[in-house]
């Protein structure tokens, strides 16, 4: 009998590449493919853990599922520092524009 893929492993493995790459964009799309990625993988694992002689791929699965976890890992970093920053930001700037708003009446 002759072993078929896993259905998801192929997208798992890309998800999970494009989550660590694009967890540097503030940090958000990174960590929406890397959930995606970490669900997708433990939908096949489970399926693979109850025929593993009917299934072969387990190695992209297993590949994307820790690109999955370090995109999102980095994601939640930078959008951590992206919410600091503006939250910072904002408290400095906002006082000034309610003072330059009560200075102009």
């Amino acid at each position: 009998m002759e072993k078929r893929d896993l259905p998801n492993a192929t997208a798992v493995l890309v998800l999970g590449i494009t989550s660590i790459v694009l967890s540097f964009c503030y940090g958000v799309f990174g960590v929406v493919l890397g959930i995606i990625a970490l669900v997708l993988s433990n939908k096949d694992l489970k399926l693979y853990h109850l025929n593993p002689e009917l299934y072969k791929g387990i190695q992209n699965l297993n590949a994307g599922r820790i690109c999955g976890i370090i995109g999102l890992c980095v994601g939640s970093v930078f959008l951590l520092i992206v919410i600091i920053y503006l939250t910072v930001l904002g408290s400095f700037l906002f006082p000034l524009a309610a003072a330059a708003v009560h200075s102009g009446t």
